[in-house]
């Protein structure tokens, strides 16, 4: 960078990375445990992802408090229902 400091692209993706959390949930569909990738930057999430097992859609929605605690509740895509919370 004329003029500057040289951009330190691996301390931003460390800073992102601690934003990231893995976190193992159950397959609604095929009981599976599977492991997901939460983004703790984001304080509302709901979205739908293919289980890595049998392929079936999972409801994920996820919150995460100011204090950077989450919780992760998964259904089957069709389940408009009550979610089931996944406490591991």
């Amino acid at each position: 960078m004329p003029g500057g400091m040289p951009h330190d692209w691996n301390r931003e993706s460390r800073g992102l990375m601690e934003l990231m959390e893995n976190r193992g949930v159950d397959c609604p569909y095929c009981g599976e445990r599977i492991d997901i990738l939460i983004d703790c930057s984001v304080s509302h999430q709901d979205y739908i992802e293919d289980c890595q097992v049998c392929c079936r859609p999972i409801r994920f929605v996820v919150t995460v408090a100011a204090d950077g605690a989450f919780q992760v509740f998964v259904a089957d895509e069709n389940d408009d229902n009550v979610l089931r919370h996944d406490s591991s």
